[in-house]
Formats: structure tokens, sequence, C-alpha cells
């Protein structure tokens, strides 16, 4: 099984009828010159590269923008469109007041499966204490956070927030809290490193910004900066799949990951294996 952790359908046509919509979702996402984006298209891109499911990520900064980029309802209504295919989380501004119980609402009634959180795009620490109510649900729950980590391309988000050792305290405080730092907390890639080998919690991803191509982008970071046995023999149950669509296309960085010269099994277990652990669908 091959499992895409990292997808944003903020264009998704289903969710933008109106232009006015799509005009907002492009300008909050730094997305600008991006068009619409048919769900049934979508769905011949994922058989194209031979991609089972995809992880689709909304993001909520309704604090100040005054609506989330991709709401909560928004998502539950991708999902119903190929639920076989497609595997929601929510989001939730944690600066206003109802955040908990959109959270609870979005888990107990939509059905959604994690949450996603860009606190640099919030300007918040992940230590902050008005995050714990938020950790405390998804840890109870058992569903996983995906967090942004390191560079962000959206508007308004400095680095600063989402360094990976900052959230050492959430791992420390939370122990069988399962969270993603995505991007492989690029350009902290080292810092991820020692997140992920020293707590059994923690779980990064591929999406990462490359400046050349997904197949010379990778085979740089995993051979060039670490030894590629590092991967193969220190964290090879740890690291996951995504894409960062629509930013790079699926088949694309999914192409530069089998590119790598890594075993069989730990190429099964990044593509989806360590995807199926991480989101809780072992069952």
């Amino acid at each position: 099984m091959i499992i895409d952790v990292h997808a944003h359908p903020l264009l998704f046509d289903v969710i933008n009828e109106n232009p006015e919509d799509l005009n907002f979702r492009k300008q909050e996402f730094g997305v600008f010159k991006s068009g619409i984006n048919p769900v049934d298209f979508e769905m011949t891109l994922l058989a194209d590269a031979q991609i089972d499911k995809v992880v689709l990520l909304p993001e909520d900064y309704s604090a100040e923008s005054g609506r989330p980029i991709v709401s909560n309802d928004e998502m539950a209504k991708i999902v119903d469109k190929s639920p076989e295919h497609f595997i929601g989380f929510a989001s939730v501004d944690p600066r206003k007041a109802e955040a908990k119980e959109e959270l609870l609402r979005a888990f107990d009634e939509l059905g959604l499966m994690g949450l996603k959180l860009n606190l640099s795009r919030l300007h918040m620490y992940p230590d902050d204490p008005c995050l714990d109510v938020l950790y405390q649900i998804c840890n109870e729950k058992n569903k996983p956070i995906m967090f942004h980590a390191g560079y962000s391309w959206e508007p308004n988000t400095p680095a600063k927030y989402s360094e990976p050792i900052r959230f050492e305290d959430v791992a420390e405080k939370y122990p069988s809290l399962r969270f993603c730092l995505a991007h492989m907390g690029w350009p902290w890639w080292e810092e991820t490193i020692m997140m992920l080998m020293k707590y059994p919690n923690v779980y990064a991803d591929t999406s990462m910004v490359y400046m050349d191509s997904p197949k010379n982008w990778y085979s740089h970071l995993f051979s060039v900066n670490m030894n590629l046995n590092w991967l193969q023999n220190c964290f090879q149950d740890k690291v996951m799949f995504g894409s960062n669509n629509p930013r790079f296309r699926h088949v694309r960085s999914l192409e530069g990951i089998k590119n790598l010269p890594l075993r069989d099994d730990v190429m099964e277990a990044i593509l989806g294996g360590n995807a199926v652990r991480f989101l809780g669908l072992e069952e």
C-alpha cells in the first residue's frame, strides 16, 4: 500500500464552486498561480501514481482571516467523495474560545482522522499552554497530529516557531501522542533525526521543499547530508512518504523516493507501512 501523508485539498472543485472562495484560499495559502483541481482529476492522478490513499490537510487561522482556508465541514465533504482514498484531518484555530468543541465535533461527528497545525502561521511555540487541550483530546482519542516543521512557503510564517527541537517538550509530556514533523523539519533535518531516534511517538514525512527535482533532492539529503544507512537502520520505521501536493505533484515526489537505493522492507515502510501505524489503521 502506498499512502501520501501530506497533501492539501484547497483547490478541489467541490469546495470552490464560488470563485471568491478559490481566490481566498490561494491568497492565504500562497499558491497564487494555481488553478482549480477537479476531484475526478485528482483520482486520475492518484491512480496514475499508484497511490492508494492520501491524507488531506486543512488549515484554520480564522481568528485573523475570518474563516478557515479549508474548514472541517468542507474536509468531510471532500472525504465523502472517495472515502476509500481520502483520509481527512481536522484543523482548529487554538486562539479561538470554541477550539476544543470544534475539534471534538470534527472527530466525533465528522469522523476526521487527525489534527493539522502550522504553528509558524499561528505564531505559537509548541509548548504554548493553550495548545494543551488540543494535545489532550488527540491523546485521549488516539488521533495523530501533523505539525508543520521548518521552512514554510505560506505567507506570514516565521520558521522559529516550528524548529524541530521545540517539539521535544510535547514528546516528553505526551509520550503516547503520535505526531509528525512534516518536511523533515528542513533545514533542521539533524534535529528531526534526533527526535525520530529518541522519541517513539515522533515521525517525519518527506514533503520537503526541493530546489531542483525530488530525485536529486532526496538523493542529496539521504545519501550526502546523511549516510543512507542512517535511514535504513536507525529511523526506518519513522519516515513517511509525503508529496506536499498541490505545491508538488504526487507522482514526481513518489518517483524521487523510489529512486533511493533502499532495501525492499525499508521502501515498503516509507511508502505506506509507517503511515498505517502513524494513522492508527492497523486494525
